[in-house]
């Protein structure tokens, strides 16, 4: 991985900058104020306590359309964005969330948004990504208007840079050793929690940041799934599922999931008929993934397993991942009404393909799901792990 301060790192930074700037000015925003710690990342190159500044807002970047990045960073920390080619200037960021401002809140988001306000110079139209109510009140009262920053950064993030692939092929080959990780520590009466240790130790013994969810299960928890890994031993013969999520090297999330037998041993009947159900939904929904394809032609095409072993509880085809899951979400045809939009895929894209196989009521599921790149002659695969129910 390339060190802040190289020529790969400043290429990546700067890669990833110019298609926020162009994003901004196609939304006809004059700057966009970042407080999600992606964005922040995405657009500066810096990282700083993100999953603390996922829940509390205490570091922001403006970036306009055309002009110097600034960077508000964390009191005491300003230190840490030193050389970094994207930012101009750093400056101590003015925090008003309840813990930090108590009954100050609103005195310090005035001083907030006056500051905002006069490094727009005069601009109007301001993509915010994340602001409580109080904040926009304060920059609407002083003529800004706040548009839909998150939208803008999401559709600069769609189309991965070549220097972005580089790093996420080696976040996926570091990934994909912390499954071979936990492949061969995997036993019969150790606790779903001890397995999915071995996860965690590899990626941050490879220089990867952390977890986003906590989904590994085993037999009888495996359905439904999204039950999160917990104290139950491990049974002989139980089916072992397990969906990455992490955040890992470069900061670049890796989503990958397979299912196991426990020790090794030939599955029963039912437990292969569920794993060929998961792998086929997985081959033929890939195969839709080409340049051009509309979403909601791929949601009303998507295969979906026959009815008694299909479920509701992924809704999911694919979507899309870099520095974490990300635009566009693809439904299968159960859900486009409730929560379907249209698009199309486009060549850079790197997507997640879902698979789920878990009878309503059975007493176990398979989850598989593969990382791709979208590429001019279709879906490259990134992730090489075996796809086998006994590798």
């Amino acid at each position: 991985m390339s060190t802040p301060g190289s020529a790969a790192s400043a290429a990546l930074d700067r890669s990833r900058l110019e298609r926020l700037r162009a994003a901004i000015g196609d939304a006809g925003c004059d700057a966009a104020l970042l407080y999600d710690p992606i964005n922040v990342r995405y657009a500066t190159g810096t990282s700083n306590m993100q999953v603390y500044a996922s829940r509390n807002p205490c570091r922001y970047a403006l970036v306009p359309a055309d002009g110097d990045v600034v960077l508000f960073e964390f009191k005491g920390c300003e230190h840490l964005s030193d050389g970094h080619p994207n930012v101009a200037e750093v400056r101590p960021a003015v925090s008003w969330y309840d813990f930090v401002s108590g009954h100050r809140t609103h005195e310090m988001a005035r001083i907030w948004a006056v500051e905002i306000v006069a490094l727009l110079g005069g601009g109007t139209d301001l993509a915010v990504d994340r602001l409580d109510p109080i904040g926009t009140a304060e920059l609407e009262g002083r003529g800004i208007r706040v548009h839909d920053g998150q939208a803008v950064a999401n559709r600069a993030r769609r189309i991965k840079t070549d220097a972005e692939l580089a790093v996420v092929r080696r976040a996926v080959e570091a990934c994909e050793s912390g499954i071979a990780a936990m492949h061969a520590a995997m036993r019969p009466g150790m606790t779903e929690q001890e397995l999915w240790a071995n996860l965690h130790h590899a990626n941050i013994a490879s220089g990867g940041e952390w977890l986003e969810t906590r989904l590994l299960t085993s037999g009888r928890r495996t359905n439904p799934w999204y039950q999160e890994c917990s104290s139950k031993v491990i049974g002989a013969g139980e089916l072992v599922a397990f969906d990455t999520d992490l955040i890992g090297v470069g900061g670049y999330s890796v989503d990958v999931s397979r299912t196991w037998i426990s020790d090794g041993a030939a599955p029963t009947d039912d437990q292969r008929r569920l794993w060929e159900e998961a792998a086929e939904q997985l081959v033929r929904n890939t195969e839709l993934l080409r340049p051009g394809a509309s979403f909601l032609e791929i949601s009303r095409r998507a295969h979906v397993p026959p009815e008694g072993v299909h479920s509701v509880t992924n809704a999911a085809v694919a979507h899309g991942i870099g520095l974490c899951n990300e635009y566009p979400l693809i439904v299968n045809r159960d859900h486009v009404e409730a929560a379907g939009y249209d698009g199309e895929i486009e060549v850079g894209m790197v997507l997640c393909v879902e698979a789920l196989a878990a009878p309503p009521g059975g007493s176990e599921a398979v989850k598989l799901e593969e990382q791709v790149l979208i590429t001019a002659d279709g879906p490259e695969p990134l992730s090489t792990s075996p796809l086998a129910l006994v590798p």
